[in-house]
């Protein structure tokens, strides 16, 4: 009898706990048929996933903990609608987010695959809804998005005001050895730190993102000496990438503006980048976007400029559905030998989220 009441009063247990507990599926299937043409490939006709956003499924969910906190978990995994097939195929089963964390009066913590700080910020300031047909596409200089093995941190909202911090280690430091000394080199890891800082209220958004991507230290590598002669060592020069970006947007009601001003430093290289438009709704359903994107690169071998506009048109079927089409044109001017190459895409499509 007492067995019955114990296991009685263990199932019990589990089912509040179950109770307050939630997992959804969700995701984004997104196709569109168009062409693409450029200087250097012919015009061809293509059926693509992702013009919008990208395809993709995942599973989150979270627990109520009490007084306020809360677990929360996400996988992510993006595909190709076209094909069927993983979007990287290097990246594991859950190539774009992986993590699991706490939320609460604290704000919150993620721990894993995440989405960085500075990532945080990406498309606030961006035409045609920072898709393949934005103005920036192919024009701003890519950076790393996603962190492996990170630590996230943002804070709550307060009074419009909120930031966020995050730090990816690399785990790959590395060690050398020479078989004629015996000495032994260290290469510092990779990493990523970032970090952003927000205000959203009313009709005004501005946000600032600063990151550091860390190369992996050069090893560190004895050289091959006379045992007499003291060792001498010599390390692998690397760089960092370090990425800083102001975005903001103002909704006038009948137009919203949208601005974003990037600066990537490389080594001795640099890249100044741009980008301006705006967001027109015509009604409930059908709204128009457009916008143009500069990108300047300025080191020893010259400097390299690319400009690129996106015009967009999106009109919302449902609640989950949309048909959408658009235009994006990109050019690069070689800044030594000033020859220019062209990519064009013109493109219509579907997405529906679930």
């Amino acid at each position: 009898m007492k067995k019955s009441l114990i296991a009685l009063a263990v199932l019990a247990a589990s089912g509040a706990s179950f109770a307050q507990s939630s997992v959804t599926i969700y995701g984004i299937a997104d196709v569109w048929f168009g062409t693409t043409s450029g200087t250097n490939k012919p015009s061809q006709t293509v059926l693509e996933s992702g013009g919008v956003s990208t395809s993709r499924w995942g599973l989150k969910g979270s627990e109520d903990l009490g007084g306020g906190l809360k677990a929360n978990f996400l996988l992510e995994q993006g595909f190709k609608l076209d094909t069927g097939a993983v979007t990287d195929t290097t990246a594991g089963a859950f190539g774009r987010y992986a993590y699991v964390g706490f939320s609460g009066g604290f704000g919150e913590v993620r721990l894993g695959k995440v989405g960085t700080a500075y990532d945080d910020l990406n498309g606030n300031g961006h035409d045609v809804w920072d898709s393949a047909l934005s103005s920036n596409n192919g024009v701003w200089q890519a950076y790393a998005g996603t962190g492996n093995n990170e630590i996230y941190y943002a804070t709550n909202n307060y009074n419009g005001f909120s930031g966020a911090v995050s730090y990816a280690l690399g785990e790959n430091k590395t060690n050398a050895t020479t078989a004629t000394t015996g000495q032994v080199g260290d290469g510092s890891a990779s990493s990523i730190t970032s970090l952003n800082v927000k205000y959203a209220a009313g009709p005004l958004y501005v946000g600032l993102g600063y990151q550091v991507e860390k190369a992996q230290g050069g090893v560190i590598l004895a050289a091959v000496v006379p045992a007499t002669t003291p060792a001498t060592f010599t390390q692998t020069p690397t760089s960092d990438l370090k990425s800083t970006r102001l975005n903001a947007s103002y909704d006038f009601g009948v137009a919203k503006l949208v601005a974003d001003i990037g600066h990537v430093t490389l080594g001795n290289q640099a890249t100044n980048q741009w980008t301006l438009g705006g967001y027109v709704p015509v009604s409930t359903a059908l709204s128009f976007s457009a916008g143009y994107s500069k990108g300047t690169d300025n080191d020893a071998a010259g400097n390299d400029t690319r400009k690129g506009y996106g015009l967009g048109a999106l009109y919302v079927l449902s609640k989950r559905t949309s048909l959408y089409a658009g235009f994006n044109h990109n050019t690069t001017t070689d800044g030594v030998t000033s020859v220019e190459t062209t990519n064009k895409t013109t493109a219509v499509g579907v997405i529906h989220n679930f």
